[in-house]
């Protein structure tokens, strides 16, 4: 134990032993699943505490501020005024620094929430994206230092903006020091990874494992001739997959979470979370062991850092994802937010289709989800899109799964007649004839056909499109996400073709650098860029002003009687929204009855435009448009 925590005054210390005292049961029972047989479970059930005691101690005061208002007010993250930006750092500003200077950009567009993709040091090129990190205790050297992160953080709490970063807690890179050490023969950090000495136990794995990469990383077993061992890497050659079966891998990351929150980050973004459990027979993928790591990293971290929220980075159907927000006995106790995947796929589907029928199913059949969780919603993200389309659901509204998941590919690489999409595939896999989607979200959306066509009908059916999406995405419930450059219309990046590290992965496409001199033009609102900005400008400033919109209020989907037409109740105490959109390049109308039937009859204001409907009239919402309408 440091002198620090001698250093704490007698409150401070018995704040500590209160939290511990109320988390303990939950440590306890976490760690049970994950090592509750082992005749030293007590031991390292002590050591992950110690390694909590000194990390609280290193909190800093400004901090532990934060910490009391984020226990009186532990809805804050669901809130309606919460409105997200995502991006690179370099791609964005540069460095940390740089973002700090590009603060009161983001606060001119709403937002309250930044994520900064992977920024710790990574290995060197290929390296996924820099989700292949070499060091969980520095910053990336191009981008700045730890001390740049801390003073980012400090500035965007003054401006009200939380920090949102990666971590990479799955796999390390071949080049982290644990990484290096095994290569070098040292057994103890061999144990951190999962090595076998022939291909007995990987064939058998194999058996029931999928391949992520088909294309690029076939298979999820790596011969090192250095260690003579087979080692598991799920993703790539050069990311091993970390063994928490090993206690001493759960402490080394605890210690590191810690670090992350000491330093400001108010979310942590758990990068491939399914995957962190490994059990023969099982396709290693959502077993109740991962979700036992999540729940013992929360149970701890509350005790230093009671604010801080885990965000599930789990691409997976819904009923796979629900369970990360915490259920049972771990409700509200897991992960506080997840990535809203099938939203983002359904949205896309419904302006391919110009039909809103297999969406409105599909969301109808979404689990029930922790009352202090919130997904967070996004229209596209730096990865590809899969078409998690079910077949049950497809079933159920007429439709071949298999075959909509390929005309949903088709339509997006502008294959299919009538398509306005400039997308790429990304992943092709031959075994399932299934492919996966890559392209900026305007690209997608038809304004780069607009562009080099040079057609103002196009382009503005294509501004509509992008702005109906993210409409859907503030309305939906959670936290909308926007990706750098869609706030824009910023198109595919085609530049990466020309670059021999990046050539070989389409997701480069929507990867672009932050081009400045088109946000110069927001304020025009004679071009796309001013469009789309200051729509968006808009929908941020519309949602902190509908309490409606809070993360607890009920989200459910509901029959328009109008294919074309998507319908979406919002309720809770705070009020009630019924959110529409037209999904179709031609005017669609809602009854009055059925407006009546779902409890909407009487006269209507619009939310977003102030728009008022008289109770007997039907209701018309213009192509691409949306309302949110209010009794």
């Amino acid at each position: 134990m440091s002198n620090r925590w001698d250093r704490l005054t007698k409150l401070e210390k018995r704040i500590f032993e209160l939290r511990l005292a109320q988390a303990r049961p939950d440590i306890d029972a976490s760690l049970q699943k994950l090592y509750g047989g082992r005749s030293d479970f007590a031991v390292w059930v002590e050591r992950y505490v110690e390694i909590a005691r000194e990390a609280y101690a290193q909190r800093p005061a400004d901090l532990r501020d934060l910490d009391l208002q984020r226990v009186h007010e532990a809805d804050w993250y669901q809130q309606s005024d919460m409105i997200g930006y995502s991006c690179y750092v370099d791609r964005f500003a540069g460095t940390l620094k740089g973002v700090q200077e590009k603060i009161p950009y983001l606060k001119e567009l709403g937002v309250t929430y930044l994520h900064l993709m992977s920024l710790l040091q990574s290995h060197s090129a290929p390296n996924d994206g820099e989700y292949a990190v070499s060091d969980y205790r520095s910053v990336a050297s191009d981008l700045g230092t730890m001390e740049d992160l801390t003073a980012l953080a400090k500035e965007l709490r003054y401006h009200g903006m939380s920090l949102c970063t990666d971590l990479v807690c799955n796999h390390t890179a071949d080049s982290h020091e644990w990484a290096m050490q095994a290569k070098g023969g040292n057994e103890t950090y061999q144990g951190y990874y999962h090595a076998f000495p022939d291909r007995t136990l990987p064939d058998q794995y194999e058996e029931n494992l999928r391949e992520i990469f088909p294309e690029t990383a076939p298979g999820s077993f790596l011969y090192i001739e250095a260690m003579e061992q087979w080692v598991w890497s799920t993703f790539n050659r050069y990311q091993w997959d970390l063994n928490y079966g090993n206690p001493a891998v759960l402490g080394e990351m605890l210690d590191i979470i810690l670090n992350l929150a000491n330093n400001g980050v108010e979310i942590i973004r758990m990068d491939a979370v399914p995957f962190m459990w490994k059990q023969m027979g099982t396709t290693c993928e959502n077993l109740p062991e991962a979700h036992g790591i999540l729940q013992a990293f929360r149970a701890l971290s509350r005790v230093v850092a009671p604010g801080l929220v885990f965000k599930a980075e789990t691409i997976e159907t819904p009923d796979n994802v629900v369970p990360y927000l915490g259920s049972g006995t771990f409700t509200d106790k897991e992960c506080g937010i997840a990535y809203h995947n099938s939203f983002m796929v359904y949205l896309w589907s419904m302006l391919a289709e110009q039909s809103v029928v297999l969406s409105t199913y599909s969301l109808q059949q979404l689990p029930e989800m922790a009352s202090a969780a919130a997904w967070v919603t996004y229209v596209r993200c730096p990865d590809d899109i899969g078409w998690a389309i079910m077949d049950d659901h497809a079933a159920a509204v007429g439709l071949n799964g298999f075959w909509h998941r390929s005309f949903l590919s088709d339509f997006y690489q502008g294959d299919f007649e009538g398509s306005f999409s400039c997308g790429d595939v990304f992943q092709y896999n031959p075994e399932t004839k299934e492919r996966r989607i890559c392209g900026a979200g305007a690209s997608l959306a038809g304004l780069e056909n607009g562009v080099e066509q040079d057609d103002s009908y196009r382009i503005d059916l294509a501004v509509q499109r992008i702005l109906l999406i993210h409409n859907m995405i503030f309305a939906v419930g959670g936290i909308p996400l926007i990706y750098m450059g869609d706030e824009l219309g910023m198109t595919n990046n085609y530049s990466y073709l020309s670059d021999p590290e990046l050539q070989d992965d389409s997701r480069w496409l929507q990867r672009p650098m932050m081009d400045w001199e088109l946000a110069a033009q927001r304020h025009q609102a004679n071009t796309p860029a001013g469009r789309i900005f200051q729509g968006l400008r808009h929908l941020s400033l519309a949602r902190q002003k509908t309490p409606a919109l809070h993360s607890a209020a009920a989200s459910n989907a509901v029959w328009t009687h109008n294919d074309q037409l998507f319908g979406l109740i919002r309720q809770s105490p705070r009020g009630r929204i019924l959110v529409l959109g037209n999904f179709s390049d031609r005017p669609q109308r809602v009854s009055s009855t059925r407006l009546d039937e779902l409890g909407f009859g009487g006269d209507l204001i619009d939310q977003l435009t102030g728009q008022r409907f008289a109770g007997w009239m039907d209701v018309d919402v213009r192509p691409y448009g949306a309302l949110w309408l209010k009794v």
